[in-house]
């Protein structure tokens, strides 16, 4: 590491400090020849009603998440296993990010304000032609969810028997809720919310099917204060029995990094239940059903593109049965904690991590293109690693290598 002088570029991060994603990009940062980034607690911004930083610091903002006391000053319960408050950890959020003040900034506070809004950045992605899934609440105009009544009414409006129910603010599958419906007033929701018998609402490892449609409703009713989101429920591609879809980093407008997140529900997270699956086999059948991979990535990069200020985003693609055709259900401010993953062929990221990979494309915008001293760094699979996609506490996945993708064509004609 290099002791750094005036034309060393320097980060600093707002993070929560020992959490392993501030400290897998300070490795990355180190591994780049530079000093240790600042690191600034996402506490003390809460408590202070803000930070400052210098003219010449780069300014990552990492998640505020995996931290009780943190989370306890965003959404003001004790019990970070608790669902409902996503309102309130959004308000205090955003004000946050408003008392930030100087440096060079790798994220942009009114993209944040988007990305952690699913009904506007929804409309944000649909108005940019980026395929995404049918939504009566997309957008300020939509008429707000007050309860399981009113969704109940959009299934009937807009007929769709299938449907995501989201918080609007939500993360991580809190609150989500994959409802179907069938003749004869049958109705099932598959979520990991467990509804417990005082009307609370708590996060669970386990999926639950509820098919009382009274249950159904306390969950909703109990969700619609903090805002809900409605999606029609598009039908996933499989792999080897499983539904499957793929979360892309993208990384200054390029898709750098890939997994295929596989699961027996409808919901993939890997803290879920969901597996790592095989991105050479996906590709393979894209490119079967007549499609071009190049064209899957291209849809990752326009909905990035939607948010140019911010250098990083992990989009969650939903390929369609038979894998041809391809649609966007979320775009991540903080879906970059893929450890040990190095980059596609092609992408520019080949050998590096997704903290390299966004290192080396920070200093490409904001400062020296290398360190004195600085080396390329190279993170290879380490099947022993714990830590897997962007999900607390779930075994390392093994990786496959890929054939490198041609160069980008312009819109996505055969999978948007």
């Amino acid at each position: 590491m290099t002791s750094g002088g005036p034309a060393t570029a320097r980060f600093a991060v707002v993070g929560n400090p020992g959490n392993r994603r501030v400290d897998l990009f300070a490795d990355a940062v180190r591994a780049a020849g530079l000093p240790g980034p600042r690191v600034v607690p996402w506490a003390d911004v809460l408590r202070d009603g803000g930070a400052d930083f210098a003219p010449g610091e780069i300014v990552r903002l990492d998640s505020p998440g995996e931290d009780a006391h943190v989370d306890r000053l965003l959404r003001g319960t004790d019990d970070p296993t608790r669902v409902e408050g996503s309102a309130r950890w959004y308000a205090t959020f955003t004000s946050a990010l408003r008392g930030l003040r100087g440096g060079r900034r790798l994220d942009d506070p009114d993209d944040l304000a988007v990305l952690f809004d699913k009904r506007r950045c929804h409309a944000v992605l649909a108005a940019a032609g980026v395929p995404v899934p049918a939504s009566p609440t997309s957008g300020p105009g939509a008429p707000p969810v007050r309860g399981w009544d009113d969704v109940r009414a959009l299934m009937r409006e807009h007929r769709m028997p299938r449907l995501f129910v989201k918080l609007a603010h939500g993360s991580s599958a809190s609150g989500v809720l994959a409802v179907e419906s069938a003749g004869g007033g049958r109705i099932r929701a598959t979520t990991s919310v467990e509804l417990v018998p005082d009307g609370r609402l708590f996060n669970s490892l386990r999926i639950r099917r509820y098919t009382d449609e009274r249950q159904i409703a306390a969950v909703v009713d109990a969700l619609a204060p903090d805002g809900l989101h409605l999606e029609r429920w598009l039908p996933k591609a499989s792999q080897r029995g499983r539904a499957a879809d793929l979360r892309v980093v993208v990384v200054d407008g390029r898709a750098t990094h890939a997994v295929v997140r596989t699961s027996t529900s409808p919901l993939t997270n890997l803290h879920l239940g969901g597996r790592r699956g095989d991105l050479d086999e996906a590709r393979a059948a894209v490119e079967s059903a007549g499609a071009r991979w190049t064209d899957v990535l291209t849809v990752c990069e326009r909905a990035a593109a939607c948010f140019p200020r911010t250098l990083c985003v992990g989009v969650d693609l939903l390929p369609a049965i038979g894998w041809r055709r391809a649609a966007v259900g979320e775009v991540n401010a903080f879906g970059d904690l893929l450890p040990r993953l190095t980059g596609l062929p092609g992408s520019g990221a080949e050998g590096r991590d997704t903290y390299a990979a966004q290192v080396t494309a920070a200093l490409r915008r904001h400062g020296p293109t290398r360190a004195p001293g600085a080396h390329d760094p190279q993170r290879p699979d380490d099947p022993n690693d714990p830590r897997d996609a962007d999900e607390p506490n779930v075994p390392h996945g093994t990786h496959h290598p890929l054939h490198p993708h041609d160069t980008r064509t312009g819109s996505a004609h055969a999978i948007a």
